[in-house]
């Protein structure tokens, strides 16, 4: 989806004399460039560019931006980082920041805020969710949660109703058989095969009173758990909801053109909320949002309002101080968030969401609402992964999702080796 107000368009006019006055005037001298990294697709691009441009017109501050797939990304930021090239702006995920911040790639931001950072107006959990070790080392650009993307027109065009908020992992059979008796899209299912996601994982053993790790690093779920979560899938395969594993593995996991939804194959996907306006812009069917289902009627617990990412400041810049003012304009003016919408997440800042809310279109509103609203689907927020939690995430979890999709290992195996396998490298971890 394109943004309805131009670039350049919204930069004419008063719009960079307010900003310049929310930067505290020209008097300071500013650095001359900023380097900037994040994840992302053209669309996140094109807003984040606005803002950049918006920002150098009112602070003299060449932005250097650049940007990656999810995949692609954190290879990227890992070999600048590793080669004493750190950008000075780096987009954080919630699953690294403790990996990073005690490798000291990535600074505490305490002594900036109260001055270049102005966080009197900003969600208490958010800013909890980018601690590490009681230190500040991320600001959070949005709260989102994990959720489901539904495709209106193929649930319409079967003529099956969407489910609602109240539906549970034993109701897909019965609604994929409703589905696929009346698709009128050849190949398509109803739900695609989720066995190999983290945040799906990690929703199913909240709902079972359990968590992915302890606040000290280790494994908070059981084998059993893991074998459960691995039945649960080869149940769902067998019972024709989900699509085959051939088409899942077309799932570059996190992008965005190559999940099932966009590429016709399922009638849900995986997403966070935030990637709403993401995935419609890459759709022409019209899209909503569902919660991720109950594992029994009545559960809940299993969803929790992320951090949809932060932004830090690299360990190695020498203008950090620049950076936290950078920070602070992206997510505490009202004209950078009409740039932005909820693209990543709803804004933290409250006067921030407040100016933006009135303008934001049906999906930005849609998820607004979602994350507003989970009600009894609403449990704590969970401690920082701890460090190698994604080499648990991918590959660990993706390859044997598709080892026991594939048939090459029962449930039961690939819960007992992920179980295991996740365990020694967290082990491994602590003693590097």
């Amino acid at each position: 989806m394109t943004f309805s107000i131009g670039r350049r368009e919204f930069l004419m006019g008063s719009t960079a004399l307010a900003a310049a006055a929310a930067l505290g005037g020209p008097a300071r001298a500013a650095a001359e460039r900023m380097r900037l990294i994040f994840w992302g697709g053209q669309a996140r691009a094109d807003r984040t560019y606005g803002v950049t441009d918006l920002y150098t017109k009112a602070s003299g501050t060449a932005i250097e931006g650049d940007f990656a797939a999810f995949g692609d990304y954190w290879p990227k930021l890992a070999t600048q980082v590793a080669g004493g090239n750190s950008p000075d702006v780096i987009q954080m995920d919630y699953r690294y920041i403790v990996e990073y911040a005690t490798r000291g790639s990535i600074a505490p931001l305490d002594e900036f805020v109260g001055n270049a950072l102005d966080l009197s107006d900003f969600d208490a959990d958010q800013l909890e969710g980018g601690k590490v070790d009681g230190k500040l080392y991320g600001i959070s650009l949005g709260a989102n949660s994990a959720a489901n993307l539904l495709n209106v027109a193929a649930f319409e065009e079967a003529g099956v109703e969407l489910p609602t908020r109240d539906f549970s992992y034993a109701d897909l059979p019965a609604l994929a058989e409703k589905f696929n008796s009346g698709n009128k899209r050849a190949g398509m299912k109803v739900w695609s095969d989720n066995s190999f996601l983290e945040p799906a994982l990690e929703n199913f053993l909240r709902q079972r009173g359990k968590a992915l790790y302890t606040a000290d690093g280790q494994l908070a779920f059981d084998v059993e758990d893991a074998v459960a979560w691995f039945q649960l899938w080869a149940d769902l395969r067998a019972a024709g909801v989900t699509v085959s594993p051939e088409d899942q593995a077309l799932d570059a996991n996190d992008a965005i053109e190559t999940t099932m939804i966009t590429l016709g194959k399922a009638a849900s996907t995986y997403a966070h909320s935030n990637q709403l306006v993401g995935f419609q812009a890459a759709n022409k069917d019209p899209l909503t949002l569902i919660n991720y289902p109950r594992i029994a009627a009545g559960t809940g617990g299993g969803h929790y309002r992320k951090p949809s990412m932060f932004f830090s400041v690299g360990g190695s810049s020498t203008i950090k101080e620049d950076a936290a003012k950078f920070i602070n304009f992206f997510i505490g003016t009202a004209e950078a968030g009409a740039i932005l919408g909820v693209e990543r997440g709803i804004p933290c800042d409250a006067s921030t969401r407040a100016a933006i809310a009135p303008g934001l279109d049906a999906q930005s509103q849609a998820a607004l609402s979602y994350v507003s609203n989970l009600g009894d689907l609403l449990g704590a927020l969970p401690p920082p992964p701890p460090q190698a939690a994604g080499e648990i995430s991918n590959p660990l979890l993706r390859t044997k999702a598709q080892e026991v999709g594939f048939g090459q290992l029962t449930p039961e195996q690939g819960g007992e080796q992920f179980h295991a396998e996740a365990a020694a490298i967290l082990a491994r971890a602590k003693q590097s």
